[in-house]
């Protein structure tokens, strides 16, 4: 594989043209040379032109999508008349109290003055009167919208009223009113007596939920303009929100408290999108998105001692293009149609991933596309031989103009990487090959081997790459082995470490419950009698009685579920990144409880659907959005109007949601054989492969991950029908220097015995560093620290029981004043 890839770098074209080096036999990569040059000028004036088949997805990949929609997405058209009833219930009480300006015309004083009179309502033991201030503040959170004449100066208002309502303590109040009516049993019990919960049940809650929401996503948004003070302000809360300030616990533990109790079924009227929106957004906030994540990432290696990172990972994926997908069954068949009626030419087929370009000048009279054997249709499509197995020759493309220069590409798109297992099982086989000795852990001692091995030792060195992972395990080990002298772990109680000992103890129920509501919120779930109920945040009390009103409600219950598995998924992949940055033991806590919670069959599950349908679908009706829906005056809705939608190429919280599964499938099966293996048995490959149709360059490259690692479990056969797959992952995918993944080779470390075996000893060694560094009760006394200094001793309060005070004159005679004290011989 070494010299194979070695080869790839050093021809023309980098991923390009050697795609398929590793898998032919010499003649036949002889004589693939010139016509992989030929076809990477093809494709990639092809794919300069726009000559594909479907135009790539103008999509980039970010930790939200734009401010907008983010506020839009908190509510459900069902809530619409409740933007009426908040500005009814503010202005009755802003009129007795302010008669004769508006909101937007008082100076801040007056500002902090009324906010802090609603904040003081807020304590007034009346339910119902509670309520109307409560949605007296949410109006003002709102941004107080009947004043203005636009969206942006709607948000404008929203972004100070938030400053505002923070200042004068509003956040804090909330959390109290929150926790009081989390443990409202009595409408919890109300709740799960009704056979059918509708938006009322949760008003309060709601109400409660959206201010909070409108807080933490207006004022985590940056602006360069900001004032020192809102800056200031920022930072503040931020640390609050991380901190064990509410309820003594961080504000993300409150919110999976309440996840936990809704799929308990002890409390079905939570409107869980909200709470969900609401802890991605703390999580959002208090941890840092994926650039936070890189800057810590590049901080924590120069801590550690490690070579700063060989690219920027964000940057190197935003520049990819996609390509384009393999070909469906219809396809293949009309290209066997046409095969048949060609039979008399000589056919040259093309390896690369695209169609010739019309405008090429190497542009043959065949003009087939090359393609992939449909994994559905293997067994009733026999896949064709390959051409250079045929002994067909490839021409020599005719002399290129002088005025026209070849651009190859200048590389592969990431840099290889070795790890040092990977060296050492390089040297131990090569050793035991040429020399018939072994040493063991050495990477150095290259003596008796031959000289081209030396140069292979010379660039996998070269390309070694240690992992932040790495080094906390040997110091982890280390901890567990000499407990005594290894000295007391310095554990930096940042917003992340606070957060995991938050959740620590409950941490399983809180994936299972998560991965329950994306179950439920997936569109190939079936309803079931014993599912939990989503959409009790979503219906109204009185269900549509005409078309219009049940298409409306449909686009909204979609949207809802869509709206969920994008919160959901964001939340995981978010968990899993800072955890792993901050020890790596706590992200595989988190991982394996998702493994065992059936999180990978799930996620397959959900990309087992059509799923450009559902990148494409328009569950939106964008005048009914916030804020154009309290702005503007809202046209009269049609079927048809609602049928139409809007004319986007792709909805951004679908194809959000897709990636960030297929991140954390990534994640949770990453050097894990046994999962890998999971991948293989639920027949991920077809359901992974259908995904490639959406042309876009991230989730492509995320779906070719997953594929490369089971590749060689899939036989020999499918390898051979899915050449153009194989031709994207050497592409796209990064090279692990001498990694056979295209051979179908025995594996030493995949061997299926050894699978239960390696889940265990994960888990004991995730159980250690839980109990060593968390579980402190549970610490041998034996390794406790003995204090033996005659100070500290004396100095310590001792609590004596009641009887010795009572008699303490006596004890003092009879012990001390009636014993003679040889002073002497206690100096000595």
């Amino acid at each position: 594989m070494l010299s194979n890839i070695l080869r790839l770098e050093k021809m023309d074209g980098g991923g390009n043209c050697g795609n398929i080096s590793g898998i032919m036999n010499n003649r036949q990569r002889t004589m693939l040379t010139n016509k992989g040059r030929v076809d990477c000028v093809r494709n990639q004036r092809k794919d300069s032109e726009g000559f594909s088949e479907s135009p790539d997805l103008e999509f980039e990949y970010a930790d939200t999508d734009k401010w907008a929609s983010e506020l839009s997405e908190i509510y459900s058209y069902t809530e619409g008349p409740e933007f009426i009833l908040n500005r009814k219930c503010f202005e009755e009480d802003f009129r007795t109290h302010v008669t004769d300006k508006c909101w937007t015309e008082l100076d801040s004083a007056h500002h902090r003055a009324h906010a802090m009179r609603l904040l003081d309502g807020l304590e007034v033991t009346a339910r119902e009167k509670r309520l109307k201030i409560a949605r007296a503040i949410l109006y003002i959170a709102q941004g107080t919208f009947a004043e203005c004449s636009s969206e942006a100066e709607v948000q404008h208002w929203m972004r100070y009223n938030a400053f505002l309502l923070l200042e004068v303590g509003t956040f804090s109040a909330l959390v109290e009113l929150l926790n009081m009516e989390i443990d409202n049993s009595a409408a919890c019990s109300s709740a799960v007596r009704k056979p059918a919960i509708s938006l009322a049940d949760s008003t309060d809650l709601r109400i409660l939920l959206n201010i909070m929401y409108l807080m933490v996503e207006t004022i985590h948004q940056e602006d360069p303009m900001d004032s020192p003070e809102w800056k200031a302000a920022r930072e503040t809360f931020k640390t609050e929100l991380g901190s064990t300030l509410y309820n003594n616990e961080p504000m993300s533990v409150v919110l999976f408290g309440m996840v936990t109790k809704f799929c308990s079924g002890h409390a079905p009227h939570f409107p869980m999108k909200k709470v969900l929106l609401l802890l991605w957004k703390s999580i959002l906030f208090t941890l840092g998105g994926f650039e936070q994540l890189l800057s810590i990432k590049v901080l924590k290696r120069e801590e550690l001692g490690l070579p700063p990172l060989p690219e920027d990972s964000i940057r190197v994926v935003r520049s990819m293009r996609a390509a384009s997908p393999p070909a469906s069954t219809s396809d293949l068949l009309e290209q066997q149609q046409k095969r048949a009626r060609r039979e008399h030419k000589a056919l040259i087929k093309q390896d690369n991933l695209d169609a010739f370009n019309e405008k090429d000048p190497y542009k043959t009279d065949d003009n087939r596309e090359d393609e992939d054997d449909n994994d559905d249709s293997e067994n009733a499509l026999e896949p064709e031989s390959f051409p250079l197995e045929r002994d067909e020759v490839m021409p020599l493309p005719p002399p290129q103009p002088p005025c026209e220069r070849l651009s190859f590409p200048k590389g592969l798109p990431w840099a290889p990487k070795v790890r040092e297992k990977d060296i050492e099982t390089f040297l131990e086989s090569s050793r035991s090959k040429f020399i018939g000795y072994t040493l063991g852990n050495d990477i150095d001692t290259v003596v008796g081997l031959p000289r081209p091995i030396h140069e292979s030792i010379k660039t996998l060195k070269q390309h070694k790459y240690v992992s932040i992972a790495e080094i906390q395990m040997a110091k982890e080990e280390e901890y567990q082995k000499t407990p005594l002298s290894g000295g007391e772990e310095e554990v930096d109680m940042c917003a992340t470490e606070l957060l995991y000992q938050g959740i620590l103890p409950s941490l399983p129920q809180y994936m299972i419950a998560l991965l329950k509501i994306l179950l439920a919120a997936a569109p190939t779930s079936k309803a079931k009698t014993d599912s939990i109920n989503i959409l009790a945040d979503v219906l109204p009390e009185e269900m549509p009685t005409t078309v219009l009103q049940s298409m409306k409600l449909g686009v909204d219950v979609n949207r809802h579920k869509e709206i969920i598995v994008k919160a959901i998924s964001a939340i995981l992949l978010l968990l899993l990144k800072h955890f792993k940055l901050n020890h790596v033991y706590q992200f595989e806590y988190m991982a394996q409880h998702l493994v065992f919670a059936n999180c990978i069959p799930l996620i397959l599950k959900f990309f087992n659907q059509n799923i450009m349908s559902y990148i494409t679908a328009k569950n939106s009706i964008s005048v009914l959005d916030f804020p154009y829906c309290v702005v503007h005056e809202l046209p009269e809705l049609t079927a048809e109007s609602l049928e139409a939608g809007e004319n986007n190429q792709f909805c951004w919280r679908n194809l959000f949601s897709c990636i960030n599964l297929l991140r954390i499938l990534n994640k949770l099966t990453k050097w894990k054989h046994s999962r890998t293996m999971m991948l293989v048995v639920f027949k991920s490959a077809p359901i992974l492969k259908r995904a490639l149709k959406v042309k876009q360059a991230m989730m492509q490259l995320y779906v070719l991950k997953l594929l490369k690692v089971q590749t060689k479990y899939l036989g020999r056969q499918w390898r051979k029908s899915n050449m153009k797959t194989m031709s994207a992952i050497y592409q796209k995918v990064r090279h692990r220097l001498n990694d056979d993944w295209a051979y179908g080779n025995a594996d030493l470390d995949a061997r299926p015995w050894d699978f239960q075996a390696e889940e265990c000893a994960l888990r004991a060694n995730i159980e250690r560093f839980n109990s060593r560094r968390y579980d402190k009760n549970q610490a041998n006394p034996d390794y406790l620290p003995v204090d033996n200094c005659l100070q500290s001793v004396l100095g310590q309060r001792v609590d004596l029981p009641e009887d010795f005070q009572m008699n303490y004159d006596l004890w003092l005679e009879r012990e001390v004043f009636s014993k003679p004290i040889s002073w002497e011989e206690l100096l000595q």
